[in-house]
């Protein structure tokens, strides 16, 4: 470098991945109350990667974020786990 140039800095490179999510609302008929809320937010949080699950009595919809599309089958089965209908996606 010659004299009196400005010195370089050397900033690392810093990689940043960003994790991307879908968040898919079904329509689910039965909920009724918070006990419904969470018997159907339990279930399907147990589906592999599922990070968030909001699910709403009053409306009944449940909102669903997950790593990637979720299979319909898969959240069905859940809901009829916890003893409630999926009606579809809402």
């Amino acid at each position: 470098m010659p004299a009196g140039a400005p010195a370089e800095k050397c900033v690392p490179r810093v990689e940043e991945r960003v994790m991307s999510s879908v968040t898919t609302t079904y329509k689910v008929s039965g909920m009724t109350c918070g006990h419904c809320e969470g018997a159907v937010s339990e279930e399907i949080s147990r589906i592999e990667g599922v990070s968030a699950v909001k699910a709403v009595a009053a409306s009944g919809e449940v909102a669903v974020t997950s790593s990637g599309e979720l299979d319909d089958t898969a959240v069905r089965d859940a809901v009829d786990e916890a003893g409630y209908e999926l009606v579809g996606r809402a």
